[in-house]
């Protein structure tokens, strides 16, 4: 799977320090890598629709978390997944009439685009399910093998669906600490099937889909054609591509259940108890009253507001405006106002000289040291500004400089 170029990451003075993140399962703050190695697993798009303002809050955060391990001396692995098969992107190919091959690889290049505009570094390790179905049914055979799945009886398919026997993982509930209604009801929500007739148990999740006429399928020695479960693919994904246990698994808190508990299982039961150590996820971004969704459609794309001619530094900036972890709403006030703290930053930046620039490094590494506190990190930059503008204060040649580095370092907007 393609990624997308990389953006230059300015080097700057000195070093920072560890970083903490609110760790979902514990509620508490942890390092996100105590290690030298920091590696982080993000779930990847299902490329059925165009990149909106969710999509860009998550994959910024996680950004500015790799920008922050980087500039504290770490050496970073990341990975990330492409759902290119799946029941969504099936279903809008066939309302529109596209080959699901076509609208999952025309999509994919958008959001590769939209990340490239908004400077997103872009994943180490990029895989589509499609191209890992030969290890994702691997792994599928192993937990059938080590009896932590069975199979389903289908009548409307020649083989058998497969499912997870999650009664074998004690661990299993860990990651959102949910009661079992609430799981049961989430599961139903989110793309899970309670009420299939022949599961053990209504949490169980599908690991193996047997084919059905009309749908794609691959041929799986063991397990007839057919394609993957969700969570077992990103389950496989980031084991091979991470190895495990790994630092920090990543997404929207819609995720939390039931797909990273479930990965997180899977991983458990295939690797001998290791998976993520930490569980980090980014709040809802709503837009006129509802979480901004594909299945709702109320979005705002990140293409159509560059198409718009909006600076993407400054969708970046009204982003990096909201703490990660928290819901907020999107409206036209938060480009407004991301669009003039743009252009008062580059005119704060466009002398020679300026106020001090080390007490804004040292205040905006803290910033993001402490849970990826970006408004923060924002306000610092403001003082700055504000005072670079005003004038009257002490002169430091190269100051704007390394203040712009910093920013664009640490928060990743180029000026």
């Amino acid at each position: 799977m393609l990624t997308w170029p990389a953006p230059q990451i300015p080097q700057l003075p000195g070093e920072g320090g560890p970083v903490l993140v609110r760790d979902t399962s514990s509620g508490r703050l942890v390092e996100a890598a105590p290690g030298p190695e920091a590696t982080l697993y993000v779930c990847g798009i299902t490329p059925y629709d165009a990149t909106h303002l969710g999509h860009a809050a998550t994959y910024i955060a996680f950004d500015v978390l790799v920008r922050a391990w980087l500039d504290s001396g770490r050496s970073v692995t990341y990975a990330s997944n492409v759902t290119d098969v799946d029941d969504p992107l099936l279903e809008r190919a066939t309302a529109t009439g596209v080959d699901w091959r076509e609208l999952a690889q025309d999509q994919s290049a958008l959001f590769r685009s939209d990340m490239t505009a908004l400077g997103v570094v872009p994943p180490d390790v990029y895989r589509g399910v499609v191209e890992t179905v030969p290890q994702i049914a691997d792994g599928v055979r192993r937990m059938l093998e080590a009896g932590a799945a069975y199979r389903v009886p289908t009548p409307e398919a020649e083989g058998d669906d497969v499912y997870a026997d999650l009664s074998v993982d004690p661990a299993f509930g860990s990651v959102a600490g949910l009661d079992e209604a609430t799981m049961r009801a989430l599961s139903a929500e989110r793309g899970g099937d309670p009420d299939r007739p022949g599961k053990r148990s209504p949490l169980d999740p599908l690991l193996w889909r047997a084919e059905r006429a009309g749908e794609p399928a691959w041929d799986a020695p063991g397990l007839g054609r057919g394609r993957p479960g969700w969570h077992i693919e990103c389950a496989v994904i980031a084991a091979d591509g991470l190895g495990v246990p790994f630092d920090v698994q990543g997404g929207g808190s819609d995720l939390v259940f039931p797909h990273h508990e479930c990965s997180d299982s899977h991983l458990r039961v295939l690797d001998g108890g290791a998976a993520a150590r930490v569980h980090l996820h980014t709040g809802m971004v709503g837009f006129q009253g509802q979480k901004m969704s594909k299945s709702l459609g109320n979005l705002v794309l990140v293409s159509r507001l560059v198409a718009e001619g909006v600076d993407p530094m400054a969708v970046r900036l009204a982003v990096l405006a909201h703490r990660y972890r928290d819901d907020w709403e999107w409206t036209s006030a938060d480009l407004a106002a991301a669009q003039e703290r743009l252009a008062r930053w580059r005119r704060a930046l466009s002398g020679n000289g300026g106020p001090d620039a080390a007490p804004v490094l040292a205040a905006v590494r803290a910033a993001v040291a402490d849970d990826l506190d970006t408004p923060t990190a924002l306000a610092a930059v403001d003082a700055w500004a504000q005072d670079a503008l005003e004038g009257g204060g002490p002169v430091e040649e190269g100051a704007p400089g390394v203040v712009a580095r910093t920013v664009d370092a640490l928060l990743g907007v180029r000026l």
